[in-house]
């Protein structure tokens, strides 16, 4: 076995692989560029080095100087996890003219799968299903178009030469493909280096289903079942679970055999991914293979008692497949969801910031967390938004997804936007809980998935109130201490008043709803007025975010941030004091000006100065983490200011234009 091995990648992936690597007293090495340095994974591992600035292209996918840190550290492997340099094949074949064992599949086998059109010629060889399409070479506008009509619509249009949802497009007509075919060419430039796409008859309502493999180099190769992958949002994955639901026997059978028959093509050696369309009438095609570990691996883990990264580390050092197919039964069910960084209120768009405040629940055998941040680090913008993955195992699909639901009601972050309430919400569906999956499932549900905001419960209102009033009060104290008469009650900032009765005014706002409360002492004692009621308030602080709450005769526990974000059961309520100062709408529009609704570069303007536009026409493009956003007008009227050009970067909320409305413009 490996005694010392490089890990070329970041976050949870990273730290996930040290793991292993550190259980069977592997040492190991990480990677890390100037926004990672102070970075888990840079903790977990045994040595690290800098490889270079943020931009993924001047650190994590500098393959020469990663492989000049593992001559130079002795590590005899590189794992590369996933995304980056994982599927690089020019990268794999540089690791074996080192001497330094690539810990994934052949070089081959990679250029066999990494263009997607070359795999689906292969796979027609090999006799596995494929939906009807375009793979070819020929990536002429003109030919494109030609086969465009003639595989009909919906269609869909994919970067051959890699996935996670990039460089792909939904054509509804022909009257869409020209737009949509740049817009994928162009994103599948950025995202692999290589712009040519393929297109594909897009099935209607099918589930995503898909099978870990594994090979050896002794000719040796199984599947450790399926995942169903379908819940998806801009065509990448958010939650998957294992086994598939409703998969029966002879399907289990058939589409494992089509996965082996696919690894086999291609002399596929070590962790593998077969992805699979499922129609309504049980027919599966062949979508793509990925050639590394997916981020979803850990489901097939919790139902089968695997290590996949161990058997990753035995197959990379010649060793056989530890068990046979017959050996391997599937125990129980399992679900992941991914913690992202993004806004799913504005079309899942990534975000930005700091975690000032990150309570995850408690791991057991049962609730397993891979993460690569702790409280207090940046999510930037350099990076895929992924926080975390949660996984939880049960006996059955049903005590599963209860214990799922339970993990995300105990799963709290603050600073920066996430999807933990989106995920709440998804797993509570009827739907869902009756497993009636496809990969519209998110789209079929935007009503239940984005329900109009609640107003917050009494006991949320109390906690934000307690917490606002011991906080003044600590100021008081500290003024008090400075102040030239500290017990004049001039210097009393309270509800104390000449007299009259002293009230307090809290004016809190969620949204754009404003929720007046008025606080007053009587007696002994200290009341809140709501709109419902009047009730006596006590309580005290626990720990810096931690309250024990008194309202009327109820007592419990919240988490109240310095934010003023309040947490409790389950769900976060992020107030503040209300503030007049005009808010940007949704659309990222204040006024006449368009603003930048996430941090990113500039890559398109469709306009100039004094252009005459209509409503939806597209004004320009803005890129994040690889994903474009178009920044469209939300009503006729002419371009008066055009503030960034291409190969800006912009920061959230900056004004990228501004449009006069033809109404004020007549």
């Amino acid at each position: 076995m490996f005694t010392k091995i490089l890990i070329a990648n970041r976050g949870e992936i990273a730290c996930r692989v040290a793991r292993t690597a550190r259980r069977l007293g592997i040492k190991t090495v990480a990677v890390y560029s100037t926004a990672d340095a102070q970075a888990q994974h840079v903790k977990v591992c045994d040595e690290a080095y800098w490889i270079g600035e943020a931009p993924a292209a001047d650190s994590y996918l500098r393959g020469e100087k990663i492989l000049a840190i593992a001559k130079l550290s002795g590590a005899q492997a590189i794992h590369p996890g996933y995304g980056f340099l994982s599927e690089n094949a020019g990268f794999a074949e540089a690791c074996e003219q080192a001497g330094v064992v690539f810990i994934g599949p052949p070089t081959q086998a990679m250029l066999a799968m990494g263009l997607k059109s070359e795999s689906k010629r292969l796979m027609t060889e090999a006799k596995v299903p494929l939906v009807p399409g375009y793979h070819g070479a020929d990536q002429s506008v003109e030919l494109l178009r030609e086969q465009s009509q003639a595989i009909g619509y919906p269609q869909l249009i994919k970067a051959s030469a890699g996935g996670g949802g990039k460089g792909m497009r939904v054509v509804k007509n022909f009257a869409e493909f020209d737009a949509a075919l740049a817009s994928a060419k162009r994103e599948a430039l950025a995202s692999f280096g290589n712009d040519s796409v393929l297109i594909e008859r897009y099935l209607q309502q099918p589930r995503h289903v898909e099978l870990q493999v594994f090979a050896d180099t002794l000719g040796n190769v199984v599947h450790v079942f399926e995942r169903d992958c379908s819940i998806q949002r801009r065509h990448q994955k958010v939650l998957e679970e294992a086994p598939a639901p409703g998969m029966t026997p002879e399907l289990r059978q058939a589409m494992g055999q089509a996965a082996i028959n696919a690894a086999q093509a291609i002399g596929y050696v070590g962790a593998g991914t077969v992805e699979f369309l499922l129609d309504q009438s049980g027919e599966f095609f062949f979508m793509e293979m990925n050639t590394r570990l997916q981020v979803e691996h850990p489901v097939s883990e919790m139902i089968s008692g695997l290590d996949l990264v161990e058997w990753q580390l035995r197959v990379a050092n010649g060793e056989p497949l530890p068990l046979t197919q017959e050996q391997l039964e599937i125990k129980g069910h399992a679900f992941e969801v991914r913690v992202y960084a993004e806004m799913p209120e504005r079309d899942f768009l990534p975000a930005t910031g700091r975690l000032t405040y990150l309570h995850a629940p408690t791991e057991t055998d049962y609730v397993r967390i891979d993460t690569g941040v702790r409280q207090g680090d940046e999510v930037s913008m350099f990076y895929d938004p992924m926080i975390a993955k949660l996984i939880v195992w049960g006996a059955d699909r049903h005590q599963a997804l209860k214990r799922l639901q339970a993990a995300l009601g105990d799963y709290y972050i603050s600073g920066v936007k996430t999807n933990l309430a989106f995920l709440s919400t998804l797993v509570s569906l009827p739907d869902f809980a009756a497993a009636h999956l496809d990969t519209g499932f998110i789209e079929q549900h935007l009503e239940a998935l984005f329900p109009p905001a609640s107003s917050p419960p009494n006991e949320v209102l109390a906690a934000a109130c307690l917490a606002e009033l011991v906080t003044r009060q600590e100021r008081l104290t500290q003024t008090q201490a400075q102040s030239i008469d500290p017990y004049s009650p001039w210097a009393i900032a309270d509800a104390w008043r000449m007299n009259q009765e002293g009230v307090d005014h809290f004016e809190f706002q969620l949204g754009e709803v404003l929720y007046p409360i008025q606080g007053y002492y009587r007696a002994d004692a200290y009341y809140l007025q709501t709109p419902e009621a009047e009730q006596r308030l006590s309580g005290e602080r626990l720990t810096e975010h931690e309250w024990l709450v008194s309202l009327g005769k109820k007592t419990f526990r919240a988490t109240v941030l310095a934010n003023r974000t309040v947490l409790w059961e389950g769900k976060a309520w992020e107030l503040r004091l209300h503030d007049p100062v005009h808010e940007v709408d949704e659309q990222g529009v204040q006024g006449g000006n368009l603003t930048a609704p996430m941090p990113g570069a500039v890559i398109a303007v469709h306009v100039k100065l004094g252009d005459q536009v209509a409503a939806g026409e597209a004004l320009m493009i803005v890129v994040a983490m690889k994903m474009e956003h178009t920044i469209t007008a939300p009503h006729a009227g002419q371009v008066k200011e055009i503030y960034f050009q291409v190969g800006d970067q912009v920061k959230e909320g900056e004004v990228l234009l501004s449009l006069e409305s033809s109404h004020e413009s007549a």
